[in-house]
C-alpha cells in the first residue's frame, strides 16, 4: 500500500553541470503533474512526465529543478562583427559630414558597442543534447525512487492504522448480531404476552403470527448486516493488496456507509442507535485514511 504524500530529492552532477531534483506529492483524485524547469531542460518534458505516469498512479505531483554551471567556463562572449561593421561605417560617414576628416574616437566607437546586445551577448555554452539528457534522467529516476521509497513507508502507517479501524468495525458488528437476535426472541415473546393481555386468550394463532412477522419484516437488518460482514472481509483483502486500490477502497466505504445507514433507519432499539453511531464513526475515520492512499 502506498500513500499518496511523499517527498523525494536527487544531486547528480556531470562534467559542467550540477542538478537538483525535487519532488513531493499530495492527495488528489487523479495523476496531476506540474514541472518548475529551466528552459535548458524543456526538450525533455515529455520524457519527464512519462516516467513520473510509470513511477506514480495518483496524487497531484510537483517536481522543481535547478540546474547549476559548475563553472564559468560554461559562458561567452558573441560579438556580431557585421552589425559593428556597418555602426563604424555609419559613424565614419556621420563624422565625416559633421566634422570633417577627423579620426574616430576609438572611445566613442565602444561605448556605442559595450553594453549593447544587438552587438555584443553573454550566451551559455551549448554543450551536447546526451550529457544532459543522461544527467537528467539519472536525477529523475533517483528522486522518482526517493518518493517512492517515502510512499511506501507512509503506507504502511496508514495500513495499520486501517487494519485495526476495521477490527474495531467488526467488533461493533459483531455486537449488532448478538443484539438483534437477542431482541428479536425479546420481542417476539413482549409482542405476543401483550397482545393476549389486550385480547385475552381467544387469539388466532395465525392472525397472531403474520402481525408479528410483518412487525419484524419491517424492522429485519439480517441482509444488511449479512452485506456489512462481506464488505469487511472485502476490505480485510484490499488492505493487503500492493497495486493502487484507493479508489476501490473509497467506493467500498461509501458502500458499507449505505448499509448502516439503512440499519439504523430501519431499527429503533437505542442499543442499535449507539452502535449505529459508533460504526458511522469508525467508517468516517477510515474514509479520512482512505483519502491518501495511491
Amino acid at each position: 500500500m502506498k500513500s499518496m504524500t511523499g517527498f523525494g530529492k536527487s544531486v547528480k552532477e556531470n562534467e559542467w553541470y550540477q542538478l537538483e531534483v525535487e519532488i513531493k506529492s499530495v492527495n488528489h483524485r487523479f495523476l496531476d503533474i506540474q514541472l518548475r524547469m529551466p528552459r535548458e531542460l524543456n526538450v525533455f518534458e515529455s520524457a519527464m512526465r512519462a516516467a513520473v505516469k510509470e513511477s506514480l498512479q495518483r496524487g497531484r505531483v510537483e517536481l522543481f529543478f535547478k540546474l547549476t554551471p559548475k563553472n564559468s567556463g560554461t559562458k561567452e562572449v558573441v560579438v556580431r562583427w557585421e552589425l559593428i561593421d556597418q555602426l563604424v561605417q555609419k559613424l565614419q560617414s556621420g563624422m565625416s559630414e559633421r566634422y570633417g576628416h577627423k579620426e574616430l574616437s576609438m572611445d566613442g566607437l565602444l561605448q556605442q558597442i559595450v553594453g549593447n546586445e544587438a552587438y555584443v551577448e553573454i550566451v551559455e555554452e551549448t554543450k551536447e543534447e546526451m550529457n544532459l539528457e543522461s544527467l537528467t534522467k539519472d536525477a529523475l529516476n533517483q528522486a522518482l525512487q526517493a518518493i517512492e521509497d517515502s510512499r511506501i513507508q507512509e503506507g504502511n502507517m496508514i495500513q495499520k492504522v486501517l487494519e485495526n479501524y476495521r477490527k474495531d468495525f467488526s467488533a461493533l458488528v459483531l455486537a449488532l448480531n448478538e443484539f438483534v437476535e437477542g431482541f428479536e426472541a425479546d420481542y417476539k415473546e413482549r409482542f405476543e404476552t401483550k397482545l393476549r393481555e389486550y385480547l385475552g386468550e381467544n387469539v388466532d394463532e395465525s392472525r397472531l403470527l403474520t402481525e408479528m412477522a410483518i412487525l419484524l419484516e419491517r424492522g429485519d437488518i439480517h441482509e444488511e448486516l449479512d452485506r456489512l460482514t462481506i464488505h469487511l472481509e472485502k476490505l480485510g483483502v484490499l488492505l493487503q493488496q500492493t497495486e493502487p486500490v484507493g479508489r476501490e477502497l473509497d467506493f467500498l466505504i461509501q458502500e458499507m456507509n449505505r448499509e448502516v445507514n439503512t440499519v439504523g433507519s430501519k431499527s429503533s432499539p437505542i442499543e442499535i442507535k449507539n452502535l449505529v453511531v459508533q460504526m458511522k464513526t469508525v467508517l468516517e475515520k477510515i474514509r479520512e485514511q482512505v483519502q491518501n492512499i495511491e
